[in-house]
């Protein structure tokens, strides 16, 4: 355990080719099962090999070297490949991936965010080292995007003109390491005309709240993602808690995460509410109880909202 009461998270290292490693949060990750024949799935993207029914559910497999840029796995490879089941995005989701090397713990703090000039197509958001080898950590978000796109009811959603006015009064911070989400998050409150300021940092998040209260004009509402090098969402939740000048704020922990984990350990940092990306609607109204909770100043420990199942 660590100093925020939350459960350490490793890395699972594997291999798309022959000389790189990557590497997803073990968070994300279901269980890991031996290759198995595959059912064709219709007019699926063409990353998509096939359906695999893992512990009799069916479920989409992903070639994800194919999907990132690499040499598609070959028929003759497949037998000596594993694939890697997630749960996130409200989805099980199998990445077949050419192989799997080990998990290691790692200090997310270790994990060097990528940098704003990389490009918008790049599918790692963070690095780090591990015996001297370099480790990508892949964003899954930017590649799910691209395979399975969020369809336009998720991303947009009105406000009454009431809750519009009832959140501009209030200063919203939100941060996502995800390019992919940020974009989300930008086109879901432009869209409901709710200003708001984002960065992609949680380290840079953090001061920015500091410097906000320094001022005198806090932010009172705060939606982080989870899973993010430097300082992640639980970190940076712990952090708003123990500083007087911010505990006031309601945290938000907007996650890819899909499991009833994520939800205990929100808990235990303190986060009033845990929710799955990415609906705009449920955000919203997790933004509107925020913005009443401020005005009401009372203290709201613990979680609000559940995860949505998957």
């Amino acid at each position: 355990m660590t100093k925020t009461g939350q459960k350490s998270q490793g890395l699972l290292l594997f291999k798309l080719n022959e000389r790189q490693t990557f590497a997803l949060g073990t968070l994300k990750v279901r269980e890991i099962v031996p290759y198995q024949p595959l059912t064709v799935i219709p007019k699926a993207h063409p990353t998509v090999l096939g359906s695999a029914p893992i512990r009799g559910n069916p479920i989409p497999v992903i070639d994800m070297a194919a999907a990132v840029g690499y040499r598609p796995i070959q028929p003759q490879e497949l037998p000596n490949c594993f694939i890697i089941v997630t749960d996130c995005h409200r989805q099980l989701i199998g990445f077949m991936v050419r192989k799997i090397e080990r998990i290691i713990e790692c200090d997310w703090r270790d994990i060097t965010p990528m940098p704003s000039t990389s490009g918008k197509n790049i599918f790692v958001s963070g690095v780090t080292d591990f015996d001297s080898k370099l480790i990508q950590l892949l964003d899954t978000e930017m590649l799910i995007s691209h395979i399975f796109p969020v369809m336009g009811e998720q991303l947009y959603a009105d406000v009454t003109h009431e809750d519009q006015q009832l959140l501009r009064n209030h200063r919203i911070l939100v941060v996502d390491d995800s390019a992919v989400a940020r974009k989300q998050l930008s086109d879901a409150l432009n869209y409901a005309g709710i200003p708001f300021e984002c960065c992609g940092d949680g380290r840079r998040a953090l001061g920015m709240m500091r410097e906000a209260a320094a001022t005198n004009q806090p932010f009172h509402i705060l939606v982080s993602d989870i899973e993010m090098p430097g300082l992640n969402g639980y970190e940076l939740t712990f952090e708003v808690r123990s500083d007087p000048r911010l505990a006031g704020s309601y945290v938000i922990l907007h996650t890819s995460l899909s499991s009833e984990m994520s939800l205990d350990q929100a808990h235990q940092v303190g986060a009033n509410e845990a929710l799955t990306k990415f609906d705009a609607a449920e955000l919203l109204h997790g933004m509107l109880r925020g913005a009443l909770h401020v005005n009401s100043g009372t203290v709201v420990s613990g979680v609000a909202s559940k995860l949505v199942d998957v």
